[in-house]
């Protein structure tokens, strides 16, 4: 009966990190400092590929991409988060939530996508260099780059979709700064656990696939590697592959952890 006499959520409560307001200058401070820089960064970096015809390369292009991606997860969560720092009222409506839920998942999503097909770009750089130009070509980066945002598209749709189907009534507090699918479930009303399984299972495609691709990818790189003769070439090798390797290590690793546990669905709002 409790259930029935609940009203319908139409908007959220985030807590947010912390209610102490010298923490909460401290947070602000953190997240404008990393999402300026992330902006300039990224313009810069995609200006700089527009305007000096020597890096028109697949690697600067893959690069932009990532680069937009990033700015896109960036731009949906941080200044949101930083404008409910300022204020009491620290709501958003469900439409919102939701959007912050599809959007933020595009990027993150297709940024999983763009990572594995980099290393597979360093791959054919390093181990098959005879034939890297004739392999990939702009018309194969262009489709490789469309493939990766389509995946983001379609894998963001099926936690938004069975994210949002489910029934919210009663609590609306989110122990977060954003909305994100899994804190999402715990408040729902009715049963989440075809949702929670369908977030996995779409975890798996877009996160431990592309993870494999990449490990056998550096696994190819390192075995060349190991083969040079000289140490330049190895050093030239590794600094090429090595920042792309750190990146890769911290964002899925992250994301493992953060999606592919089943018990953090729960966890994640105590």
């Amino acid at each position: 009966m409790n259930q029935y006499n609940s009203t319908w959520v139409t908007e959220f409560l985030l807590l947010g990190l912390s209610d102490d307001p010298q923490t909460q200058l401290l947070l602000i401070i953190l997240f404008l400092g990393a999402y300026l820089g992330t902006v300039l960064g990224s313009l810069l970096l995609i200006y700089l590929f527009l305007a000096d015809s020597q890096l028109h390369t697949p690697t600067y292009f893959f690069l932009c991409n990532l680069s937009l991606a990033d700015l896109g997860v960036s731009t949906i969560i941080v200044p949101q988060a930083v404008v409910h720092m300022l204020t009491r009222r620290k709501v958003i409506s469900f439409i919102g939530c939701g959007a912050q839920v599809f959007l933020s998942i595009i990027s993150g999503a297709t940024q999983c996508s763009l990572l594995a097909v980099m290393s597979y770009d360093w791959y054919l750089a390093i181990c098959d260099p005879m034939h890297y130009s004739f392999i990939m070509t702009w018309k194969i980066c262009s489709q490789l780059a469309l493939g990766c945002w389509i995946c983001g598209i379609v894998a963001s749709s099926v936690d938004t979709i069975f994210t949002l189907c489910l029934p919210y009534q009663g609590d609306n507090k989110i122990a977060h700064f954003f909305c994100d699918a899994p804190i999402l479930l715990t408040l729902a009303s009715g049963d989440s656990h075809k949702a929670e399984m369908a977030i996995f299972s779409k975890g798996v495609v877009i996160l431990l696939i592309p993870v494999s691709l990449i490990l056998v990818s550096y696994g190819f790189i390192i075995v060349t590697m190991v083969r040079m003769k000289t140490t330049s070439g190895r050093l030239k090798a590794f600094s090429t592959c090595g920042s792309h390797l750190l990146v890769v290590i911290l964002f899925y690793g992250t994301l493992i952890i953060a999606y592919m546990t089943p018990k953090s669905f729960r966890e994640q709002i105590k």
